[in-house]
């Protein structure tokens, strides 16, 4: 009750995207987890082909985020975030109605496209309807993302008891729905014309050293956070020897950040710089991997040996609660407000080039691992977080972080 009161005291505007975001979650989820699945035991496809078609929409998604921020900053962002759900809808679709490697290809380029577009568009415009209150709307933010994420799996599996394409056309629905709700009740924003070109917006952006300092130190919470859906639940299966117990560490990190996420983010906004919460989270992240290594490999009652690992997953939801709202908050305070989403482009580009190299040595880590050192890849993670939190304060004391009474002033190379 207290998220929806919370929620009803911003603009229509920010509740919409509130609510696309749980949407947007919900129908990702209900699809992308078990498209492997359907390529290899409906559609006989060979690993290597799973791997192209995946592999494709991921960097459709991530190498076009910049091109989605520099469209919400020339056209507005309104336009952007429709555009994005109608691509998203048509993308889903063909993997519905799809059996040939072309169409395949051709839905995950638009699916990752869509994600491209949609993505620092929807934040951009959270930051300028939100004002002042934007570590408040991004923590709502990520309470309706992480509800989404739990509630798109559950439909999925379900959905899957009919078919694979039923799950498919469900959440293409999902999403022509939020295109046509975005269509009518989203407010358009007046866009001033850009006096520059979009090269020259993309050569400020990565002219700002403190900004790509920022954006790097960024990896450790996002190869964490991509361990909630590869290392923690392997750690849970491991641990009971049951495949469900993986949504365990979903159910644990949605009650908690339901209960808690408001909580957390407006008793620290008013105490101590945002920075220092930032690194406080990211170290928050990094202590989570150290419960589940004491007991990784070892023999017990699997109850026993499950509760660090559950411990370790609500440490790891504790963390980005503290840090991920203000992460967002200050991106925008970088540079000039007229570039706000190329600023969020470029990071969520940097910084997931950087989580990608994060994830590939968790993985060997992890392989590794199963060769007599099972606590390898959560020390792996446990040093990703101090390494970043480490990085965060020092960019704190070199005066390098915005605040949101002081924006940084570009460091430009």
């Amino acid at each position: 009750m207290r998220t929806w009161r919370e929620m009803r005291g911003f603009p229509l505007a920010v509740q919409l995207l509130l609510v696309n975001q749980l949407g947007v979650n919900t129908g990702f989820y209900l699809l992308i987890p078990y498209l492997a699945t359907h390529l290899t035991d409906n559609l006989g496809m060979s690993a290597a082909v799973v791997g192209i078609v995946l592999g494709v929409r991921n960097l459709s998604q991530q190498g076009l985020f910049i091109i989605g921020g520099s469209a919400s900053d020339r056209l507005g962002a309104r336009g952007v975030i429709i555009a994005g759900c109608a691509l998203r809808t048509v993308g889903f679709a063909l993997f519905a109605l799809g059996d040939d490697l072309t169409v395949l290809l051709a839905a995950s380029v638009l699916s990752g496209l869509a994600g491209a577009l949609f993505n620092p568009a929807v934040r951009t415009y959270l930051a300028q309807e939100a004002d002042e209150r934007k570590a408040e709307a991004f923590a709502l933010f990520n309470v309706f993302a992480t509800t989404g994420a739990l509630v798109g799996p559950l439909l999925g599996s379900a959905l899957l008891l009919v078919d694979f394409r039923t799950s498919a056309l469900t959440a293409a629905g999902i999403f022509a729905v939020l295109t046509v709700a975005q269509a009518l009740v989203l407010p358009a924003r007046k866009v001033e014309p850009s006096k520059g070109t979009v090269l020259a917006d993309w050569r400020e952006v990565l002219g700002n050293r403190a900004f790509l300092a920022f954006a790097l130190a960024m990896v450790g919470m996002f190869t964490l956070e991509n361990q909630l859906y590869l290392l923690l639940p392997d750690g849970a299966r491991r641990a009971t020897g049951w495949d469900g117990a993986a949504g365990l560490v979903f159910l644990v990190g949605t009650l908690a950040n339901l209960a808690l996420q408001l909580r957390v983010t407006r008793a620290l906004k008013e105490r101590g710089n945002r920075a220092r919460w930032i690194a406080t989270g990211l170290g928050l992240m990094a202590v989570a991997f150290l419960p589940p290594a004491l007991v990784v490999g070892s023999s017990g009652h699997p109850v026993l040996r499950t509760l660090p690992v559950l411990a370790g997953a609500l440490l790891l939801y504790l963390g980005v609660m503290v840090a991920q709202p203000f992460v967002m908050e200050l991106i925008p305070g970088f540079g000039r407000s007229e570039l706000t989403g190329t600023y969020f482009g470029i990071f969520y580009v940097v910084s997931g080039i950087a989580a990608a190299v994060g994830n590939t040595v968790v993985g060997w880590a992890m392989d590794t691992g199963q060769r007599g050192a099972a606590w390898l890849p959560w020390a792996c993670c446990a040093v990703f977080g101090l390494a970043s939190a480490l990085a965060v304060a020092w960019l704190h004391r070199a005066g390098s972080l915005p605040t949101p009474s002081r924006p940084a002033v570009p460091a430009t190379v």
